[in-house]
């Protein structure tokens, strides 16, 4: 088992979303996030001054699935968050050593 952290930008979480149903991925968590990578934030005015905004709003997914559906569910995320400019985001994939579900009590892949 794997579990991919994928940090995207906002407006494609819909898109993201519908490719990782279409590759099979049933469950994912979402978190609103902010950071900043090589874009290094941006500059606003707000009533006449300048201000420098670091941290960037972001969406985190994460998500765990079975060895066997890893690369469907990376090549889902980079189709769907794709725009080709800066800030697209990042995707990690970790190793899971355990997955159990509380309910009934599974452990493994089934637990997925």
């Amino acid at each position: 088992m794997k579990k991919i952290e994928a940090i995207i930008k906002p407006f494609k979480i819909e898109e993201v979303k519908e490719a990782l149903h279409a590759a099979g991925v049933e469950g994912m968590t979402v978190t609103e996030v902010k950071g900043f990578g090589r874009q290094k934030g941006h500059t606003e005015i707000y009533r006449g001054n300048e201000y420098t905004v670091d941290f960037l709003p972001k969406i985190k997914i994460d998500l765990v699935v079975s060895d066997d559906v890893v690369d469907r569910a990376v090549a889902a995320i980079i189709s769907a968050a794709k725009t080709g400019k800066i800030g697209d985001g990042k995707i990690f994939v970790l190793p899971i050593d355990e997955a159990i579900r509380i309910r009934t009590d599974e452990r493994g892949d089934s637990a997925v």
